[in-house]
């Protein structure tokens, strides 16, 4: 299977990468229009001159099987587009696009070439994430935090706040039928925002300071006199008379603790079955998300 990673920032080289170079039969394809780090990571993972590719042109040369997408956002809607029309099933780091009518025409697209697209919500598949839909949800609290980093508002919904929207919708109990979101936006750059979504019997609050003492990702779900907590996707404490604490295990690789590598399997596993993925529930999260942007910025204006 002939495998493309487009774009390798952080992201790739510390979450994907590690993952896709190890499984057996990918043939990695890489492709970045920086010649410097597309000889580094290529060297580093042994690839030869063939796998190597300055522009999306040499890569669909190469007759992909799938594509991973980790350029930057503001090329995401090109890229993905180009990938679509070709017949590559696609999988995007979050999100599909900055604006909404780019995301709907890129799923209207897939469906229309019946392609496989995914986005990369991998907190859904993160274990500790994952385990919580099995305990009471009445309340759910999720804060994704940093320190001294605000952000024009729509980049920062669409490229971090997106988690956590997109977490809430995937914990959720029952159907959403109150939206309320606040936000603090100071000579253009969004400090905070808070998002919450409530129905019968529950309520979902959804968090991101970037003015925060600490950079730190907690969620908490709570119902029927227990309360299960979980720190940076990793450690798990359950309330309930006394806490008990379940930390991650020491070998445990990163990967599989935020659900990256998961999603890499279901997304590949996919692709080889000849199963068709839909990117329409994805879509659903975007368009809360624009959302959010609009309220937040028509709050300030």
């Amino acid at each position: 299977m002939k495998v493309g990673c487009i774009g390798l920032g952080d992201i790739a080289q510390k979450a994907y990468l590690p993952v896709l170079a190890t499984l057996p039969g990918v043939e990695l394809h890489l492709q970045t229009r920086t010649a410097a780090t597309l000889d580094r990571v290529a060297d580093t993972l042994h690839l030869p001159a063939a796998q190597r590719h300055l522009d999306l042109d040499s890569l669909l040369a190469a007759g992909l099987d799938a594509a991973f997408v980790h350029a930057p956002t503001s090329v995401h809607a090109e890229i993905v587009g180009r990938l679509l029309e070709a017949g590559v099933p696609t999988y995007v780091d979050k999100p599909l696009a900055y604006e909404y009518a780019d995301s709907e025409r890129l799923v209207e697209l897939a469906e229309k070439r019946a392609v496989s697209l995914a986005v990369g919500f991998n907190r859904r598949l993160a274990p500790s994430y994952a385990q919580c839909v099995e305990h009471p949800r009445d309340l759910i609290v999720l804060q994704k935090n940093r320190v001294g980093l605000p952000e024009d508002p729509r980049t920062l919904v669409l490229d971090d706040f997106i988690h956590v929207v997109d977490t809430l919708r995937f914990l959720l109990p029952g159907e959403v039928d109150h939206v309320d979101v606040r936000a603090r936006i100071r000579d253009g750059l969004m400090h905070h925002v808070v998002l919450q979504l409530s129905g019968d019997g529950f309520t979902a609050l959804g968090m991101m300071n970037r003015m925060n003492g600490s950079t730190e990702e907690i969620l908490e779900v709570s119902g029927r006199d227990t309360k299960r907590q979980v720190l940076n996707l990793s450690d798990v404490v359950d309330h309930k008379g006394q806490p008990t604490l379940r930390r991650r295990g020491d070998w445990v690789p990163v990967a599989r603790q935020r659900g990256i590598e998961q999603a890499v399997l279901v997304f590949l596993d996919a692709v080889r079955d000849g199963r068709l993925l839909s990117a329409r529930d994805a879509l659903l999260t975007h368009e809360l998300c624009e959302r959010v942007v609009r309220e937040a910025l028509t709050q300030a204006s």
